[in-house]
């Protein structure tokens, strides 16, 4: 039984009835499933009725943190937040940070489940096992940040930490996210869901750290994981001062800085106007989550030009390329300008600019008029007219209306032919890292139970060069089914479930990964994990996400990518000429589905779930 770690307990919120109730974490859930995106997916398998729609009052809305969090362990104030998701229909999980994550764990819980629907606009206050539920009238409308200064502000404590909805979650636009200080969960439309319960915020307070089951034990583990990081070439001196948007430098370099809706990467670049330097300059201080020594995040302010006054806690690489290259546009206060709406509204700045992108390049190939724009000049480059753009989706409002539904509904609205540059997998917008060139990366796009998800599986051996477990060529397609099952099942245990920051499994323990969780855990729960036993952990999750989404219908007919990845090659630079072809994938699919020990068609075999315990 795990002595440590955990607190124990569950919190069971009824919206509907006003009530909540506290349940046993089981000593079967903690040892299988860990904590974190463990335990809110397979409460999701467990407890939410094939079919259920998403925005359906039956559908949870999960908050769980791991038996890491709040113990003292370095970057490790982490969440996974779930529900089946509004955009894709799928397993939504999303991952945040901050503070939240940690008061949640010091107020005396290891996940939070969320059911039914309030009658009228409610917010939850907890504190010292003490749950109020409160009307949040007067919050209707309000941007993020006012929310939760409002929320201090009437419980007379502002100390409580908050996860909230803006206008978008309230308007119950499918990309939108649940913002926690400015942290966002941020992709597959949990504030949609949020919204779908009339659940404006969660404001939580506490003041307990876990116990430790061997004091000792963990302090060695800790210092252990310290030194790895102080002892990275990357982590202290390149990425707790310039953050994600680091690698934009690089990225651009290796040709796979995807462009004006992928259709001109390699063709353009914008390193000077939105690189390393040019975001640097830019910074006026940094910021921290709990129990984080690194503070990546880097608060830049724009100081003049139209923009002037807007600060934002980025834009992080991903935001970078969603409202910058993917649009086309090049202008960094711009580009923070709209990546602070985002936070604002509460929708999620990948989805929502990836899927502006798409609108541009059909205005300008005439399948979008100025009529249907509202007389916005909707083209590549136009920051004005992102902005606009942001928020009519926010509130659902002229061509807003359709685009707020992400990529692939708008294409199916539209018509014309456009669903061939929607650039989506399962219904969710592809991330920045044009995968025609880095093969492994794109395999886990394809296959991630969230869909088009660069954190699910990240291939940091072709993107960083790192040789762990293997030196690979981010250009052949043999032996990545293979790789990218390892990914998946080592970046889920390690970061989401036990939870933990994956930037530092990418740049200070990515040869030890499971190992150093497995010493972290043992010591804090005594549950006395092997590193193999870990990796098993996260194959058992994947494998419950992706029964999830077979029973919704996903199937290896889902595995695949947009035309654009699978028929043009990438034109220039570093990366020209590649593609992956439908040839390609089914190779590499092939290979993942045996590696795995599913069937040609991607469902988990009976022995491979006998051999996993499900």
């Amino acid at each position: 039984m795990y002595k440590g770690g955990y607190t124990g307990r569950i919190l069971r919120v009824d919206l509907t009835s006003q009530s909540a109730k506290e349940e046993a974490i089981s000593e079967e859930l903690a040892k299988n499933y860990l904590g974190g995106a463990g335990f809110a997916i397979k409460y999701l398998y467990d407890e939410l009725k094939p079919g259920t729609p998403p925005l359906d009052k039956a559908n949870k809305l999960i908050f769980a943190v791991g038996p890491l969090t709040a113990t003292g362990a370095p970057c490790s104030s982490r969440m996974a937040v779930a529900a089946k998701s509004p955009l894709t229909n799928a397993v939504g999980m999303a991952l945040a940070g901050g503070h939240f994550p940690a008061e949640m764990k010091r107020a005396g819980y290891d996940m939070i489940i969320i059911e039914g629907k309030a009658e009228k606009p409610t917010y939850i206050a907890i504190k010292e096992g003490e749950v109020r539920f409160r009307s949040a009238e007067k919050l209707k409308g309000m941007m993020t940040t006012d929310t939760q200064l409002f929320i201090k502000e009437e419980l007379g404590d502002h100390n409580y930490r908050i996860a909230c909805i803006g206008p978008a979650g309230e308007r119950l636009v499918p990309l939108a996210c649940i913002v926690n200080e400015r942290r966002a969960a941020g992709r597959k439309g949990l504030g949609a869901v949020m919204g779908s319960k009339n659940l404006k915020a969660i404001a939580i307070r506490g003041h307990h750290r876990p116990e430790i089951a061997d004091a000792e034990k963990f302090k060695k583990a800790r210092q252990a994981m310290n030194k790895a990081m102080r002892d990275s070439e990357v982590l202290y001196p390149h990425f707790a001062k310039d953050g994600t948007p680091m690698i934009i430098d690089d990225m651009t370099k290796m040709g796979i800085y995807s462009a004006k809706n992928w259709s001109a990467t390699g063709e353009v670049n914008l390193v000077k106007e939105q690189g390393r330097d040019a975001q640097h300059a830019m910074i006026v201080t940094s910021a921290h989550c709990a129990d984080c020594p690194v503070g990546c995040t880097q608060v830049k302010l724009v100081k003049e030009g139209p923009y002037a006054g807007y600060l934002s806690e980025g834009p992080e690489f991903e935001t970078t390329y969603s409202l910058g290259s993917t649009v086309g546009v090049g202008y960094l206060p711009a580009i923070i300008a709209a990546d602070r709406l985002c936070d604002e509204y509460g929708i999620d700045t990948m989805s929502a600019g990836v899927t502006i992108g798409f609108a541009m390049e059909l205005y300008e190939r005439g399948l979008l008029t100025k009529q249907d724009t509202g007389g916005l000049e909707l083209k590549f480059g136009n920051h004005q007219a992102m902005i606009e753009m942001l928020r009519q989706m926010a509130y659902r409002e002229g061509l807003g209306a359709i685009l707020c539904q992400g990529s692939k509904k708008a294409a199916e609205k539209i018509g014309k032919g456009s669903e061939e540059y929607a650039m989506q997998i399962k219904g969710l917008e592809l991330p920045a890292y044009d995968v025609r060139g880095a093969k492994a990366h794109g395999l886990n796009y394809a296959t991630s139970y969230t869909g088009a998800d660069h954190n699910r599986g990240y291939a940091y051996q072709e993107i960083f060069g790192i040789p762990h477990p293997e030196e690979v060529d981010r250009f052949v397609i043999e032996g990545k089914g293979k790789l990218t099952k390892w990914n998946q099942d080592v970046r889920c245990v390690t970061c989401d479930c036990a939870t933990m920051c994956a930037f530092i499994l990418d740049m200070a323990v990515p040869d030890i990964a499971c190992q150093n969780t497995a010493d972290l855990v043992s010591a804090a729960t005594g549950m006395h994990l092997a590193a193999d036993e870990v990796q098993q952990i996260g194959e058992r999750i994947n494998n419950v996400a992706r029964l999830f989404n077979g029973r919704e219908g996903f199937s290896r007919k889902d595995d695949t990518f947009p035309k654009r990845i699978m028929t043009e090659a990438i034109k220039a630079g570093d990366s020209a000429g590649q593609l992956i072809s439908q040839k390609d994938l089914d190779a590499m699919l092939d290979e993942y589905y045996q590696a795995r020990g599913w069937d040609k068609n991607g469902k988990p075999t009976a022995a491979k779930l006998k051999e996993l315990g499900l």
